[in-house]
């Protein structure tokens, strides 16, 4: 990743009144794997639609190696998208559907089916090569549609939503296959999805579109752990969310009163003002189970209900006033507690494990 490959620059896109990208600027640099993630509506897949070539920005530009693709049309582009419905030919084999994008290039047929024959070997479908794509699983049939997009050799290849139709097995495999793809050919992937877990089990770096706009980027393990605002930490799901008054900052911890009483939270290069109120947050499993030691802060909660997330159980507190709380603890604490729903829980946290939000809300 030693230089920007594709640069989007102040790019807005508008269907009458509405807009659905807003001044959004963005660099992907060459072997990277981005994922674009957000909730239905909030752009990814227009953004997408648009470096592909099948919508044309309403205003701002979008360079591919320096040169500007405003105005080409997608044949033109050497930027291939995999569809959510994968978009095969029912009516040609495994082979002519691998080998279209070629023949469209004017590869005469003994070249293309050698080259085509080379990608389905490569993805394992080789055996598959003159059979109707009708007749096969979804998993094969996602497979084919990889085959064809990359047979061309692309720089980059889009992605939009590929893996929703399969079940989590499936999924989960053909991520492993999409991540060591990506790697061994250095292509640069750009991956939309609604998953969180798709999203940060394979990208480099991830962004968050809400609204037509960008919240936030960065790699899967900051935006998890440092989500820049109240509308990340909300989507990301695995944080408890407090607002307090605050009462004093020092040594890079800040003291806030809130409605369940004093707590203190770190600063880091958050500029926070004494009097002013702010939010911060904590990530589930940096909560502990039981009576706090020494300064930490602390809650308790009646135990509403729970859930096993393979080794961990995210238990769910009512505290005081009816506010929510959750935490993360593995199954063998959970399993030694003796815990049972209405039972009365203490919670505790260290300032270091409750970070203050990067911008305002």
């Amino acid at each position: 990743m030693a230089d920007h490959l594709i640069e989007i620059d102040r790019v807005t896109k508008s269907f009458g009144a509405y807009t659905a990208v807003t001044q959004t600027s963005l660099t992907i640099a060459r072997g990277e794997f981005l994922a674009i993630m957000g909730s239905s509506g909030c752009g990814k897949t227009t953004l997408l639609r648009m470096l592909a070539g099948l919508e044309e920005p309403s205003s701002g530009e979008i360079r591919l190696d320096g040169v500007l693709q405003n105005g080409l049309p997608a044949w033109e582009r050497d930027l291939p998208l995999v569809w959510q419905s994968l978009a095969l030919f029912p009516f040609l084999s495994v082979l002519d559907n691998v080998s279209f994008g070629l023949k469209m290039r004017g590869m005469a047929k003994a070249e293309r089916h050698a080259k085509s024959q080379v990608w389905l070997k490569k993805l394992e479908l080789e055996e598959f090569a003159q059979r109707n794509v009708s007749q096969l699983s979804g998993g094969q049939r996602q497979r084919v549609a990889l085959a064809r997009a990359l047979v061309t050799e692309p720089k980059v290849l889009l992605l939009d939503e590929p893996l929703s139709a399969l079940d989590a097995h499936l999924s989960v495999r053909m991520q492993a296959l999409l991540r060591s793809l990506q790697r061994e050919l250095g292509i640069t992937f750009i991956y939309v999805t609604h998953s969180q877990t798709e999203a940060f089990s394979m990208a480099d770096r991830v962004v968050v579109m809400s609204r037509g706009k960008v919240e936030q980027i960065g790699a899967p393990k900051d935006i998890y752990r440092h989500p820049a605002n109240r509308f990340v930490a909300e989507f990301i799901g695995n944080v408890n969310i407090f607002r307090g008054l605050v009462e004093a900052v020092a040594h890079g911890v800040a003291t806030l009163r809130t409605p369940l009483g004093l707590m203190t939270a770190s600063v880091g290069k958050v500029e926070v003002q004494v009097g002013a109120e702010a939010d911060f947050f904590i990530n589930a499993d940096q909560m502990q189970l039981g009576p706090a030691a020494g300064e930490a802060n602390h809650m308790q909660g009646k135990l509403l209900s729970y859930k096993f997330v393979g080794n961990m159980v995210t238990l769910y507190l009512e505290c005081a006033g009816g506010a929510e709380l959750k935490l993360n603890i593995p199954e063998p604490a959970y399993d030694s507690a003796g815990i049972k729903i209405g039972d009365t829980l203490q919670t505790n946290w260290t300032a270091s494990a409750a970070h203050m939000f990067q911008q305002s809300a």
